[in-house]
């Protein structure tokens, strides 16, 4: 796929008024700075007809006088706060064409040629980038870059909803909740629960991981496979996974998938029987952190579960086993964690002092023997609608990590969902073979 760059251009927030301060600077909030530093992509096509690039771009220019932050730059205070200035001074915007029909180039699969579709995610300072790619038959690709501290799944997707709103001559409704001051520390603070070496590592520790990781499988081919799973699989599965020696107790399918994921994933790798695995979830505390912070709270407010067991266990258990510890990390991360941690990482002085860093990052090849699963399950990102109707393909970009998942709704609309899940290509014929079975055990 050969993508031509027709135009490349910064675009600003369009007011009706008078402009607002561009001098304001918003410190990140302590949910924003434990999250990933770095550049997300997402990747959205759309059938003929489609409306034209004016309409997609002035309606973003809407958008952005509403979530001014996205228009901002990163940067620091005189305080040497970490956060964002409202300086509006914008966001890219590139068109872009292909001399073939979509169809020729479907389906869209996570690979490299995915990263001609969207700008680049490297050493750029805008905080969102879009490209709109036009093949010849009136399809169009929309590929969208955001930086994650500026936002979370469920916030980027009020963004997204707003723009569609806008692009259709709408009014943005709801309006985001922009204030990231919120998560103060209590009087006197409580901390609860040890949030070192869960949202914090030693950045000694965490140099030392990664550096093993890489040096150990920078040489192995990673390939991103992309599963299908459809509503009736998924209806066996969570009753399978909800049924222990006579007894029930019903999980959710998402518990069910991703510990399902878990066991066939760990089998593929091939581990020691005796080998710790782990699982990072994320948890959103908009519905967690009493009294409950609205969903249009526009930021970070996403922690994480750990669930964690002997690979040993892990196989030769049921998968009422694996989806049972799943079910306890999660619901673990309830309003007494989320307010120990932002006790915990409003202390400077401990977080210097043991000298902490974010354990959330994307610069590791392998999360082996754990696994990272970033869900969008609940997420409206389908209702992009820039007047011509929602997309018919919605989703991530190639990312060649190891291990880490990404889980989509399926474009089907039945409740099917789609996991993109990168292994090396070694592991990747034996999960083939046992992706659908519920029949494993350890060596």
């Amino acid at each position: 796929m050969n993508v031509k760059i027709e135009s490349s251009k910064i675009i600003k927030p369009l007011y009706e008024g008078i402009p607002p301060s561009t001098t304001t600077h918003i410190p990140f909030n302590v949910f924003d700075n434990v999250t990933f530093d770095t550049l997300m992509a997402l990747i959205y096509a759309y059938r003929p007809p489609t409306p034209p690039t004016s309409t997609i771009e002035t309606g973003l220019r809407k958008t952005l006088s509403i979530y001014r932050e996205w228009a901002g730059r990163m940067g620091e205070d005189e305080h040497g706060n970490r956060g964002i200035f409202l300086n509006d001074e914008g966001v890219r915007f590139i068109e872009a064409s292909v001399d073939a029909s979509l169809n020729e180039v479907l389906p869209l699969k996570p690979s490299p040629s995915m990263l001609s579709l969207h700008p680049s995610l490297k050493d750029v300072v805008e905080l969102i980038q879009v490209q709109v790619t036009r093949f010849t038959c009136g399809s169009v690709v929309v590929g969208f870059t955001g930086h994650h501290m500026i936002a979370d799944g469920h916030a980027a997707s009020n963004f997204f909803v707003a723009w569609g709103q806008a692009c259709r001559g709408m009014e943005i409704a709801p309006l985001p909740m922009n204030d990231r001051a919120i998560f103060r520390p209590r009087d006197p603070p409580l901390v609860e629960y040890n949030h070192a070496g869960a949202e914090f590592v030693s950045k000694l520790v965490n140099k030392e991981l990664v550096k093993v990781n890489n040096d150990e499988n920078n040489e192995k081919n990673i390939i991103v496979h992309k599963v299908h799973f459809t509503l009736e699989f998924l209806g066996k599965l969570k009753g399978h996974a909800s049924f222990m020696n006579g007894k029930a107790k019903t999980y959710s399918t998402f518990e069910s998938l991703i510990a399902h994921l878990w066991r066939v994933i760990t089998k593929s790798r091939d581990l020691n029987a005796l080998q710790n695995t782990q699982i990072r979830i994320s948890v959103d505390g908009r519905r967690r952190i009493i009294p409950r912070v609205p969903d249009e709270f526009f930021g970070n407010i996403v922690l994480w579960a750990f669930p964690t067991s002997k690979v040993k266990d892990l196989l030769d258990e049921p998968l009422h086993y694996a989806t049972k510890i799943i079910h306890d990390a999660i619901t673990k991360v309830d309003d007494k964690y989320f307010k120990s941690f932002i006790d915990f990482a409003n202390d400077e002085k401990v977080l210097t002092r043991q000298d902490l860093i974010p354990s959330a990052n994307m610069k590791e090849d392998s999360l082996s023997p754990n696994l990272e699963v970033d869900s969008w399950l609940r997420f409206p990102f389908y209702d992009l609608d820039f007047g011509t109707g929602c997309p018919f393909v919605f989703m991530p970009s190639y990312y060649p990590i190891e291990g880490m998942m990404f889980l989509v709704p399926s474009f089907i609309g039945d409740g099917s969902i789609d996991a993109f899940i990168p292994l090396y290509e070694h592991n990747l014929t034996n999960f083939k073979k046992i992706c659908y079975s519920l029949d494993l055990k350890a060596k």
